[in-house]
């Protein structure tokens, strides 16, 4: 396919062919690095031999160029950094597959084919212009660089990424070349690009990265950004080489945002954009500070795109569409003043593009001194812009315009080389692909969905265009010339064209999917999401006709052609379903109150999923071919018993076959992509999802009762197609001739299928042309035609690309360009006076159906309210005559006049009236359930926010006989976020370990693992000491061996087990021996305590003071601090507040029985004389205050009354009244009145009742009046006592609550200096957690070290360990070599007369092959082997060399005469174990060596870590120093008594106590008397001094005592063994033994096996007799049988003679056939001879067999 023009491409080819394949030749003369290979810089690839070429089918005879691009008339503006300026006239953009060089004076294009054939990724031109760079997609993808303007591939660079590369940026040398790649690696790369190296390359991040750019400023810095993120990179060098580092930025307390656009300030800083318009200002991985506008305005409406330094002004290009210019010296100097991190500027100039502007990217002119850049716009467009903001700037201009986004609808003219597109950018376009220009535009208001061309039937001139929208609008539009057209006032005609709207309605509510003509041109289909498709009548003015419902979303529609006896459509469903609709009667057509057809006949047809039916076929007759060609291969002759043995075996294989897989059925189901007619009632699907792959036959089945969402219809047939499982077939059409048969895929590329018409089931459909055009990811290829006369074929995907290529050879494309554009329609007559039809912009409007429905509805309506009022009218009248008829009755008299029950008509309407009232009272009650809810929740809620978190409100307890009352603390609930920091530090402890205790613990792992290391040492010698016990593993011995053997096992463990005691024993003495430098814990305990307590120890304030380990104090230890002090707190404030609330109870419960004491009383006095009652103390109430919960407690009642106050004042809404009072102050005030009234009972006073009394008390008898006095007595008495005990309690009362009080006070005191001390506490937490952010990191660096520290430590030990085990290994074949030489000297023996000759065949050096047990061995390794074999034979070279000198050659393989042969043979064998030895030997010490290197390396590393810890360790006591002495600067506030204050001056308290120290006075006088207590120790310590030296002098004495005697008593030891021995031998294990176990058994095992073996002979004896028996019976058989035979054979030669006689008596008829006859018969004879010879071979050979005892078989 030739997509450059011709005279690049010669130019390419002729430049690079005498590179076949683009080879690559290094710079001679010139020193090339390691591992990279230096390319010439003249040396080229073949752009032929690159780009990729459509896919053919083999064997097809499809030529390759069966399509030929001819222009593009899309942009993807979607696309990131889609532009790109080559030079000052050309641009360059990724469309699809293809990279577009547009001119920008003439339009023209040229194309570069991508290379993969997946489509292109990102292009990014040199800063020399010279050079640009195509980053594709596809399998591990290849950068190419491509020379500019020669567009030849200079180089490509290979395994960058996976998948795609997502963005490219060359350097500002140009010298490096930056990649970073898309899903799923997202890796970063950066190259070395001359020759074509990967310098580094690393992860960038887990999600999307959108952008990669060098620092322009600092080399060896780069700034990705993409999704929520943007990470800083270095280029560093370590110790393992140059390595790329990388820093994700922290947002901090800004919100996550997504990062398109940034750039690098010249002092290394970074500008970023954000999601919502602000600029971020990034310092060494932070945000500094947010930048906005003043007032909090955004910097733009929407994303930054991208940003351009330029001189001292940063220009920010916005998706809002417009360019604004900043201070750059503002924006780095930028701070924030307060917390909320923003700072505020305005821009210094703007540059607004559009309102309909999205600009994504833009590139300035490399021109010195130019200002002009070329935009992308988003929404379709190339902006030119001119950047001078100055008096004389030019105006934005539009060079190009194009669809924004998606492709929805295209379609070609019936008679002309015309296209119209729509898509969702609300544009309608009209293009002339012959002449490669676009004609007309028209906008709406609504994005457009399909389009369809009017076919010639219903518009011949071929200007009407269909187009459905978004909003269910179709409308018509008109194409016309404009040149032919007269001008008229006020109108003018630019453009070549002109598209007028026709006709617009309304049919669907949702948008419009598919549009399609009837056959004959008389009916227009619309199909739409809705569900719906909507017939109209074609004319001047298309009228509906109705709709029908489908089950799913229309995907398309066909009508049936010409060919089909019935006229009718086929809707195709998004979802499955396929609806066959029969084309609607318009004669037979009733206006009716809905548009809805419910009498067309309609058939369906639901898709069900056959994929893995058949999937499951294949693998079904792929595993019966398997076996077919396994039996075939397998087929040879077996005999019986080998099939008898096979056939189960085959019958095992059968079973163990591996089952089928299930049927499969895709839930949701697959969609449908596209359909089409192939005879009448069947027709092919494609689909998608899980059922791609397939091209499916279907039919409309006979039944069609079912549901239509219940119905599974399955294709009756099936075509695969090759290659779709993944790509599916989105869309297909033909050509005129239907032998073309062209597919849209959704991979976005096109297919091409030749086909022999007619060809109804695709049986031709085998041989496919195919070429990737649209992006491989995201341009699915959704709309595809062909021109009216077959030469052209148009694209569109949803990457918003349209492409247009030839179909016809050269020749006959020339002939159809001679008009070089395309028939434009001419304007009808009348058309420039007609007014433009009525438009529908509102997107709300109705439908035409839901209009209709309106329209009835509100005739409906109408009537019904006619109807209403004569009803009202005719109510009023029969009401006001019945109101005339009561005035009457009440105007007659009484006994005449009616009752009102007697006028009722009938009780039950009463009843009626009562019912309805009920129900109404529910439903209203219904009707507010959602606000009672809604209240009650928000009750709950305010509940929540002001009483939830209350866990005791201020109560106050006033006393009886004073004014002295009492409150509780208003407390607080504890917070969650308290209790977990609580429960955090109660599982934590006291906060992170610290430095000392770290130290400790290396050096307790330093000890114990030396200790470890010599038990090790000691048990490996141990282990060497210990004979091993071999546990029995045959038989058991039996009789008196067993019994012996036991016994002697027995006294060995018993001796082993004395022995192991006694080691035990010495080993547990040994342990308890203290070590050299051990130190008594009670001296190290005391000496510690003295390091912590005495010394010259500085105050806090000094500036020299070390902050000790068990007082260093960081945020965490503070935080727990404040929790502890918080719970405190609460703790005693809820301990007063429950005494408190104790007391309010009492207090209650008091004056509970206090009224019940005055009831008592008062019903004493009652019966008391007035003057003898004493005068009662009023009872006081309970104050609001005490009882503040009854201000949360209501009732029905006072609902009602709060809401009678409010309606009383409606105005108010619970304002401030008059005075100050609320309408709750109002409430209150009423209900304390009306309990002031319920409470005065007033009955009868005691006075009156006193003077009943006098009254009644004249005349008593002396009797009666004795007993009265009496009786006053007792009641005196009680009302004394009465009132003492109500004096007494209140007295209790009030005395508990005055001591209760005097605790509060105190408590108060104390919780005044907690709060003091909770505010120092807190100020320390903010100091210590701005301290964390510097501290943090050196305890993580301090920790780091100390864990390498740890690992080095136990890496030394190891080694340390290894060495050790090394150093024995060699003493040990130190011993056995010379072992081996005291061999050698003792076999030689004395006076030996070739004891020269043996010495020297025993010392000699030979060479010796190496066993290669380790195949895969490193390299060095080997050349270390090679080594030694270099150096082993020099010295077997010098050994022959001195050998040759001395005595001649030696030749060692031959024993002289004379010499004993064993002596020689065992000489040589001594001399192989000995170099054995000595290889060994080799091989220990140079692992002892490496050991020793390692050892020195690792004691070398740990000295750096121990220096890298001192300096980690002196950073952290900075600053912990700097942290002590700013927490010194805090205030802390100390109360103090004037007796307290012991600093005077003169005997005067001075005015400032600045220089005063606070100390405890119980610490002072602990000092104080450990001063006298030191002295005493002092004394004490040298008397121990003195004993304890007394003491060692004494014990070194005994020591040497000890000694001497163990040196006695070990050489008396020796000589007893030596006497009763002869030799030394080591006692130990002469006890344990026990007789050698294993060869017993052996023994006896071999007697077993004996008797074993001696049986099976018996056995196998038996079994031949039997055999020779079975053989003579079968041999008898064989005879039989061919005796048998014998007697046949004789009968069958009688019946032949007597057949020949009857022959030969017959007529002379059969003469003819006798010559034939006796052929046959000889030829029968000498069969039966040959049989018999056979047969007495066989007899002669069974008698042989039979004399050699060999079993025959039985004949088969």
């Amino acid at each position: 396919m030739d997509l450059l023009n011709t005279q690049t491409v010669s130019q390419a080819s002729e430049q690079v062919q005498s590179q076949p394949h683009g080879g690559i030749e290094a710079v001679e003369g010139e020193e090339q690095p390691a591992g990279m290979n230096i390319l010439a810089e003249d040396m080229f690839y073949n752009y032929d031999e690159l780009y990729s070429r459509p896919d053919i089918t083999e064997d097809s005879n499809i030529p390759e160029n069966l399509l030929h691009l001819m222009h593009s008339f899309g942009y993807d503006c979607r696309r990131r950094a889609n532009l790109q300026l080559l030079d000052e006239r050309t641009l360059a953009f990724v469309a699809g597959n293809l990279l577009i060089f547009l001119d920008i004076q003439n339009k023209e294009q040229r194309y570069l084919r991508s290379c993969s054939g997946q489509g292109i990724g990102i292009i990014m031109a040199h800063p020399s212009k010279s050079y640009f760079a195509v980053a594709e997609k596809g399998d591990h993808p290849n950068i190419i660089i491509y020379e500019y303007p020669s567009l030849r591939p200079y180089r490509i660079l290979r395994g960058g990424t996976v998948q795609a590369y997502s963005f490219v940026d060359f350097n500002g040398e140009g010298t490096l070349l930056a990649s970073v790649g898309s899903a799923p690696d997202y890796m970063i790369t950066l190259w070395e690009w001359r020759n074509e190296h990967v310098i580094l390359s690393s992860k960038a991040f887990s999600q999307d990265v959108y952008r990669v750019t060098f620092s322009p400023n600092n080399p060896g810095q780069l700034t990705t950004s993409g999704s929520g993120h943007i990470k800083f990179w270095k280029m560093a060098n370590t110790f393992t080489g140059l390595k790329l580092q990388g820093i994700l930025g922290r947002f901090g307390k800004t919100a996550l945002t997504d990062i398109e656009g940034y750039v690098e300030l010249p002092d290394g800083k970074v500008v970023s954009g954000s999601d919502w318009g602000n600029m971020l200002l990034w310092d060494g991985g932070l945000i500094k500070v947010e930048i906005c506008r003043k007032g909090g305005r955004t910097c733009h409406a929407g994303t930054i795109q991208q940003f351009a330094l330029d001189e001292g002004e940063l220009m920010t290009i916005g998706a809002d569409g417009a360019i604004r210019g900043w201070d750059v010296e503002s924006i780095d100097t930028a701070d924030c003043s307060d917390d909320s991190g923003m700072f505020e500027m305005e821009p210094m100039n703007e540059m607004v593009i559009g309102r309909n502007v999205s600009l994504s990217s833009m590139v300035k002119s490399s021109v010195p001194d130019s200002f002009i850049g070329f935009a992308q716009d988003s929404n379709g467009g190339i902006w030119k812009l001119d950047l001078s903001f100055s008096n004389v700037t030019q105006d934005p201009e539009c060079l190009f315009s194009f669809h924004a986004g998606v492709i929805h609808g295209l379609d070609v003219s019936s008679n002309s080389h015309l296209m119209a597109t729509t898509a969702l950018d609300r544009s309608v376009r009209i293009f002339d692909f012959l002449a490669k220009k676009e004609l007309t535009t028209s906008r709406f208001k609504q994005g457009g969905t399909t389009l369809t061309w009017a076919p010639s039937l219903v518009n011949p001139s071929g200007g009407l265009v269909v187009v459905g929208f978004d909003d269910g609008v179709v409308r018509l539009l008109e194409l016309y010339n404009t040149e032919s057209l007269r001008v008229v006032a006020g109108r003018s005609h630019n453009e070549d064209a002109e598209l007028r709207l026709k006709q617009a309605f309304k049919p669907h509510n949702a948008p419009v999917t598919a549009i399609a003509y009837e056959r004959n041109g008389e009916i227009l289909a619309t199909g739409s999401m809705d569900c719906t498709v909507f017939f109209f009548t074609v004319g001047d003015r298309y009228e509906p006709i109705g709709f029908v419902t489908v089950p799913g979303p229309v995907q398309g529609l066909e009508w049936s052609p010409q060919s089909h006896d019935q006229n009718t459509l086929l809707v195709l469903c998004g979802s499955g379903h396929v609806v066959e609709v029969q084309a609607p009667d318009l004669e037979a057509l009733n206006p009716g109150t809905t548009y809805h057809l419910s009498g067309l006949s309609t058939r369906h047809f639901t898709f069900s999923s056959i994929k893995s039916r058949i999937k499951r076929e294949e693998e079904r007759a792929h595993r019966q071919a398997l076996k077919a060609k396994r039996q075939t291969d397998g087929e040879e002759p077996l005999n019986g018993a080998e099939e008898q043995e096979r056939e189960p075996v085959e019958e095992e294989e059968e079973e163990e076959e591996e089952e089928l897989t299930p049927l499969y059925t895709p839930h949701p189901p697959s969609p449908l992509y596209c359909g089409f007619y192939s005879q009448p009632g069947a027709f092919w699907l494609s689909m998608g999802g899980y059922d791609s792959g397939f091209l499916y036959h279907c039919r409309f089945s006979d039944q069609q009762n079912e549901d239509p969402l219940q119905r599974q219809d399955q294709p009756f047939t099936f075509l695969p197609v090759q290659n779709t499982d993944e790509d599916p077939i989105c869309t297909i059409t033909f050509n005129s001739t239907r032998q073309l048969m062209l597919c849209g895929m959704h991979s976005g590329s096109v297919r091409a299928y030749p086909l022999q018409p007619p060809d109804h089931h695709l049986t031709s459909m085998k041989a496919f042309w195919s070429l990737s055009v649209h992006d491989n990811q995201y341009g699915h290829l959704r709309q595809l035609r062909c021109s009216y006369d077959d030469q052209f074929v148009l694209t569109a995907g949803e990457d918003g690309n349209i492409f247009s290529f030839r179909l016809l050879p050269h020749e006959d494309l020339e002939k159809s360009l001679e008009h070089n554009k395309a028939r434009v329609p001419s304007p009808r007559v009348g058309i420039e006076v007609e007014g433009s039809a009525q438009d529908i912009e509102d997107p709300s409007a109705y439908s035409i159906e839901t209009a209709k429905q309106k329209l009835e509805m509100d005739n409906m309506r109408r009537e019904a309210e006619l109807r209403k009022a004569e009803r009202r009218k005719k109510l009023a009248e029969l009401e006001s005559q019945f109101k005339q008829l009561l005035q009457n009755n009440q105007s007659l008299p009484e006994h005449v006049r009616l009752h009102r029950t007697e006028l009722e008509l009938d009780y039950r309407f009463r009843e009626e009236m009562e019912r309805m009232t009920a129900r109404r009272v529910r439903e209203a009650r219904k009707e507010l359930a959602w606000e009672e809810e809604r209240q009650r929740i928000g009750l709950k809620k305010l509940q929540e926010r002001f009483l939830g978190s209350l866990e005791s409100d201020t109560v106050t307890v006033v006393a009886f006989q004073s004014r002295h009352r009492i409150s509780t603390f208003r407390l607080l609930a504890l917070s969650q976020r308290l209790h977990q920091l609580n429960h955090k530090a109660r599982l934590e402890g006291t906060g992170p370990a610290s430095l000392e205790f770290w130290r400790n613990k290396v050096e307790d792992g330093k000890d114990s693992s030396i200790i470890k290391a010599d038990q090790e040492d000691l048990g490996a010698d141990n282990s060497l000491l210990t004979p091993r016990l071999v546990h029995p593993s045959g038989r058991k011995l039996d009789g008196h061996q067993a019994e012996k053997r036991i016994k002697a096992t027995e006294k060995a463990e018993r001796a082993r087990d004395k022995i192991e005691k006694r080691r035990k024993e010495w080993a547990e003495l040994f342990a308890a021996k203290p070590d050299e430098n051990c130190e008594d814990p009670e001296d190290v305990q005391a000496i510690t305590l003295a390091m912590e307590n005495m010394g010259d120890f500085k105050l806090k304030s000094a500036k020299d003071f070390t902050v000790p380990e068990h007082l260093r104090m960081n945020a965490e230890k503070k935080r727990a601090q404040l929790v502890l002090l918080e719970e405190k707190i609460h703790e005693k404030k809820g301990r007063m507040n429950r005494r408190i609330m104790a007391l309010r109870d009492a207090k209650l419960s008091l004056m509970s029985h206090l009224d019940s004491q005055a009831q008592q009383l008062h019903a004493v006095q009652e019966r008391l004389a007035p003057h003898l009652r004493r005068p009662t103390q009023t009872l006081p109430a309970l104050l609001p205050e005490e009882t503040p919960e009854r201000k949360l407690l209501y009732t029905h009642t006072t609902l009602q009354r709060y809401g009678a106050l409010r309606s009383q004042r409606p105005c108010t809404q619970d304002m401030e009244l008059e005075g100050g009072q609320t309408l709750l102050d109002l409430l209150e005030l009423e209900q304390e009145q009306d309990g002031g009234v319920t409470e005065e009972t007033p009955s009868s006073t005691p006075s009156d009742r006193g003077k009943e009394r006098e009254v009644e008390g004249v005349g008593l008898t002396e009797l009666e009046e004795e007993m009265r006095k009496v009786e006053e007595i007792r009641l005196l008495c009680e009302q004394d006592s009465l009132m003492e005990q109500m004096s007494t309690l209140v007295g209790q009362f009030d005395a508990e609550l005055r001591l209760l009080r005097h605790e509060k006070l105190e408590l108060d005191i104390q919780m005044k200096l907690a709060d003091l001390r909770h505010v120092t506490l807190f100020q320390e937490l903010l100091l210590l957690k701005e301290f964390e952010k510097s501290e943090n990191p050196l305890q993580e660096r301090l920790n780091a070290c100390l864990d390498k520290k740890e690992d080095l430590r136990s890496k030394l030990n190891e080694c340390k360990q290894a060495l050790e085990l090394k150093r024995k290994d060699i003493t040990k074949l130190q011993e056995r070599e010379k072992a081996i030489a005291a061999t050698f000297q003792k076999a030689l023996g004395e006076n030996n007369k070739f004891a020269d000759f043996l010495t020297r065949v025993f010392k000699k050096k030979i060479k010796r092959v190496k066993k290669k047990e380790n195949v895969g061995d490193d390299e060095e390794q080997e050349d270390s082997d090679d080594d030694e074999d270099e150096d082993s034979d020099l010295e077997d070279d010098d050994e022959d060399d001195s050998s040759s000198e001395n005595g001649g050659a030696l030749d060692d393989s031959v024993c002289p005469s004379n010499c004993d042969s064993e002596l020689f043979e065992k000489t040589l064998q001594l001399r192989e174990s000995r170099l054995d030895i000595e290889e060994l030997l080799v091989e220990v010490k140079k692992t002892a060596e490496s050991l020793r290197k390692e050892y020195d390396f690792l004691i070398k590393k740990e000295k750096v870590i121990d220096g890298t810890l001192k300096e980690a360790e002196g950073d952290l006591e900075l600053v912990n120093r700097e942290k002590q002495q700013k927490l010194n600067e805090l205030d802390v506030v100390v109360p103090l008594r004037l007796h307290q204050i012991e600093f005077l001056s003169n005997g005067v308290v001075p005015c400032s106590l600045g220089p005063a120290l606070v100390l405890n006075t119980v610490t002072l006088g602990r000092l104080q008397e450990r001063i006298e207590q030191l002295q005493v120790e002092k004394s004490e310590q040298r008397d121990l001094y003195k004993q304890a030296r007394q003491q060692h002098v004494q014990l070194i004495l005994d020591r040497k005592d000890m000694e001497a005697k163990i040196q006695t008593l070990e050489a008396g030891c020796d000589k007893l063994i030596r006497m009763k021995f002869g030799r030394l031998v080591d006692l130990e294990n002469l006890q344990t033994l026990s007789g050698n176990r294993k060869l017993e058994e052996m023994a006896q095992e071999g007697k077993v096996k004996e008797a074993a073996n001696i049986e099976e002979i018996r056995q196998w004896e038996v079994k031949v007799s039997e055999a020779r028996e079975m053989l003579t019976d079968v041999t008898r058989h064989h005879t039989e049988r061919l005796l048998g035979m014998n007697h046949l054979l004789s009968q069958k030669k009688e019946l032949e003679d007597k057949l020949n006689a009857r022959q030969r008596k017959m007529g002379a008829q059969f003469q003819g056939r006798q010559p034939a006859e006796k052929q046959d018969m000889q030829r029968l004879q000498k069969l039966v001879q040959s049989q018999s010879q056979e047969a007495e071979a066989l007899r002669h050979e069974i008698k042989i067999l039979s004399r050699k005892g060999i079993q025959i078989l039985p004949p088969i």
